[in-house]
């Protein structure tokens, strides 16, 4: 391939990761698609709309995944959830500051897009510290205290670290039928167990859920397929175009958040280039604030105060030194890890899960007290 047609591809790959962003960010707008939102409708309400929601998101997008894998069309071993080395440890201290931080920010790194979006200026200041947050844990002074304490501690394991490679591996069976059979098991129970329920089966609920896990099956496809080249003109190897990771990625936000300020800041600095990372959170906002407008829900919003300040520079410090620990937040683990099956991604939601209840029984308690 040559170097017009290379860069004319990236070209592609950019605008294909902009436009699925785009329509993450819109339908999650317009149907309230929230992981934080969701577990907070539990522990206060007993209301379980918004998890069923996710649940029926994360089953599309499992079974997507496996999908586009048995039909040749993307390598699982090559996603960024892919390794021999299981770092369980980072997982759950990492997603259980993000668990606490996402409830004290008002939102997870998605949410937070999408509130930007439609006018919160609250979240742009989360945004702009948990940018920060993520990349000194990705590079600077909580990378350093990172890699000395939770990343030393590991399990090695021959044949990956995902409940696919654990099952090919058990039953003697290719990686790729052991993965549609699982997903079509998990992904498919979570979707039954979403819509067997009567008033779930409302269509803007099978947007949230089928949209969502849609839309995380599309950047499989553009990142792992669209961008694949077999060998770079340059490097004369596999390459995954626009990525930062260089393996197939999906939509996270923790990360690329970090990201996009690095490519603002640094704009003039040639070596900083669009990356599917940066276009992903320009399209979330972009998407959430065509919704926004379109449907009359854009206005702006500030801080009620100074605790309320205060709450939100926590929380927002607090994901974006977690969701990098744990490689990812609530859609980098809880959608695009969980659609591989990875391990790593299973036991980093279930941390983010907790500490997301942790924080809501802390508010709540803090609500009583001031009555």
């Amino acid at each position: 391939m040559h170097s017009t047609a290379l860069s004319a591809l990236t070209v592609q790959v950019l605008w294909a990761g902009f436009l699925v962003s785009m329509v993450f960010g819109a339908i999650t707008q317009r149907t309230r698609f929230c992981t934080m939102g969701a577990i907070s409708d539990v522990v206060s309400y007993g209301d379980w709309t918004r998890m069923r929601q996710w649940g029926m998101a994360v089953g599309v997008a499992m079974i997507g995944f496996s999908i586009l894998a048995y039909g040749g069309w993307i390598n699982p071993a090559k996603s960024i959830y892919a390794s021999t080395r299981w770092l369980w440890l980072s997982a759950l201290v990492g997603g259980f500051l993000f668990g606490l931080g996402m409830v004290l920010g008002s939102g997870c790194g998605s949410k937070t897009l999408v509130r930007i979006g439609s006018g919160n200026l609250k979240a742009f200041v989360v945004f702009l510290v948990m940018g920060v947050a993520a990349f000194a844990t990705l590079k600077g002074i909580t990378a350093v205290l990172r890699v000395a304490t939770v990343e030393r501690v590991g399990i090695e394991l021959s044949q990956g670290s995902t409940l696919t490679d654990w099952a090919a591996s058990a039953l003697g069976v290719p990686a790729t039928a052991a993965g549609i059979a699982l997903s079509m098991v998990i992904g498919g129970g979570l979707i039954f167990w979403a819509s067997r329920e009567r008033s779930f089966r409302h269509p803007e609920n099978y947007i949230a859920g089928v949209g969502i896990g849609g839309a995380v099956i599309a950047m499989w496809w553009v990142s792992g397929n669209l961008g694949h080249v077999v060998e770079h003109p340059e490097t004369l190897q596999e390459a995954y175009l626009a990525t930062n990771s260089g393996r197939m990625e999906a939509l996270s936000f923790t990360a690329p958040m970090a990201y996009a300020l690095d490519w603002i800041i640094l704009f003039s600095d040639r070596s900083k280039v669009l990356t599917l990372a940066v276009v992903s959170v320009l399209g979330v906002i972009a998407g959430s604030a065509v919704q926004a407008v379109v449907s009359g829900d854009f206005r702006w919003e500030g801080f009620g105060g100074t605790e309320d300040l205060a709450n939100h520079l926590i929380g927002a410090m607090l994901m974006g030194i977690g969701g990098v620990t744990a490689m990812g937040c609530t859609v980098g683990q809880g959608l695009s890890g969980m659609s591989t099956l990875s391990a790593s991604s299973f036991l980093a939601v279930a941390a983010i899960m907790f500490g997301a209840v942790m924080a809501l029984r802390y508010q709540n308690w803090r609500l009583e007290r001031t009555v």
